[in-house]
């Protein structure tokens, strides 16, 4: 099992269930969206780039997405703390996520990325030159 995986299963509900929620509505809003371990956290990146994360904080004892450039943001629901570059928001695990409001921040966040205003950097494969065969007097 991956530490991605445990995180979700090792979590008690009514955390787990809105946690998982959170994979899904976050995944579904663009097919470049992936989910992977970083930092010991989940993180979710548009086409490489992270984006978001989700977490439990501890003081609110709550579930939270947190917008990795939380600093474009301005919806008064967005709490920075004390953290330079993000903004989280906070999800009451009992009630019904705010679907709708979940996938129009998702979608601005990423909409940073397709509008070119966040820049992705496009990684170069390395190429080898192709390997010539030298005759050494024996076939192979």
């Amino acid at each position: 099992m991956t530490p991605l995986d445990n995180f979700y299963l090792q979590q008690v509900e009514p955390v787990k269930g809105c946690l998982l929620a959170l994979k899904e509505i976050i995944l579904r809003q663009d097919k470049n969206v992936t989910n992977t371990w970083k930092y010991g956290m989940p993180f979710f990146c548009y086409k490489g780039k992270m984006f978001c994360y989700i977490w439990y904080h501890k003081i609110h004892k709550q579930p939270y997405i947190a917008l990795v450039e939380g600093r474009r943001f301005d919806e008064p629901f967005l709490l920075q703390e004390k953290r330079a570059r993000m903004k989280i928001m906070l999800l009451d695990p009992a009630k019904d996520l705010p679907v709708e409001v979940i996938d129009a921040v998702l979608q601005k966040a990423i909409n940073f990325y397709k509008t070119g205003e966040i820049k992705i950097e496009q990684r170069l494969e390395k190429t080898l030159p192709a390997v010539t065969k030298v005759s050494l007097g024996v076939d192979c």
